[in-house]
């Protein structure tokens, strides 16, 4: 019987207030990665919470809001050391200078400047504030799509969908019965994610990204927005939409395709599918949109 592989100590990785350049940094390294299991970390580990056995937290970003308050004051039960990261989870960074007295006294010195800034109590997008000629949506825009917007090439224009630049095989005869899990199983080369049974949602979602996602085997999550069709409707109907296309193209419930949709997962970009149908403003117009 061949050995077991060695038990690895475990660390996680929790993020509040800041820009995840730490937990990018984090990554660029590899030294640690045959020493130690990175078991929590929302930018790319799937997990809910940090388990029980997590020997070293590292904790970036400051505490900006109650909910990082909450959150950093619940993770440290059950783990053995903490390790506050970077510039802001030591002394709270960019975030952290308007609280500062000289900082506030360079502010104020400025005979222009009278108050110092407040959280608004939402985030608003740019066009809640001011006109906008173009939108470039993306997370982030391709380099392509940055020098379309900068330079205007002669005859570009990008693809309708992201299915258009794909490439993936739609088959007929391949139906799942259930969906796929996030970033589980063996993903088929040149075959559909969706007759693979991954929530992909590509074919809702406008092109121009030359699908580099979809490409080496990661679902579309949207984040390149509505696709010209859908720029103008509700949410109600790009979901149907998209569960139009699963029960065109598998036997998965209806029901667990609905849920998957309204999912954490995919809550950052589909949703803000609505956004471009104005709701307390007028639409978006799709002239306006690459």
């Amino acid at each position: 019987m061949a050995d077991e592989a060695p038990k690895l100590p475990q660390f996680a990785v929790l993020s509040l207030s800041g820009c995840a350049g730490c937990e990018v940094s984090l990554l660029n390294a590899s030294e640690w990665c045959e020493k130690l299991r990175l078991v929590y970390m929302p930018l790319v580990v799937s997990a809910h919470h940090i388990p029980d056995e997590v020997e070293v937290l590292l904790v970036s970003g400051s505490v900006r809001n109650d909910n990082d308050a909450y959150t950093l004051q619940r993770a440290v039960h059950n783990v053995s050391r903490v390790i506050a990261v970077g510039t802001c989870a030591i002394s709270g960074g960019i975030t952290h200078l308007g609280d500062r007295d000289d900082v506030r006294e360079l502010f104020l010195s400025q005979s222009n400047r009278f108050l110092l800034p407040h959280l608004l109590a939402r985030t608003r997008p740019v066009d809640a504030f001011v006109d906008v000629d173009m939108y470039l949506p993306g997370c982030p825009p391709t380099p392509d799509l940055f020098m379309a917007a900068l330079l205007h090439p002669e005859g570009y224009k990008a693809s309708s969908i992201v299915c258009a630049e794909c490439g993936r095989r739609k088959l007929a005869d391949m139906r799942p019965k259930h969906l796929t899990g996030f970033q589980q199983g063996e993903v088929l080369p040149d075959i559909c994610l969706i007759n693979q049974g991954y929530l992909c949602v590509g074919t809702s979602t406008r092109g121009g990204c030359h699908a580099i996602c979809t490409r080496p085997g990661h679902p579309c999550v949207g984040c390149r927005g509505p696709s010209n069709v859908f720029i103008e409707k509700e949410s109600s109907v790009w979901l149907e939409k998209i569960q139009h296309v699963f029960e065109h193209m598998t036997d998965i419930p209806p029901e667990e395709v609905n849920e998957a949709l309204r999912s954490p997962q995919l809550s950052m970009f589909l949703f803000q599918f609505s956004d471009y149908a104005g709701g307390d403003r007028p639409p978006r117009s799709k002239e306006k949109v690459l």
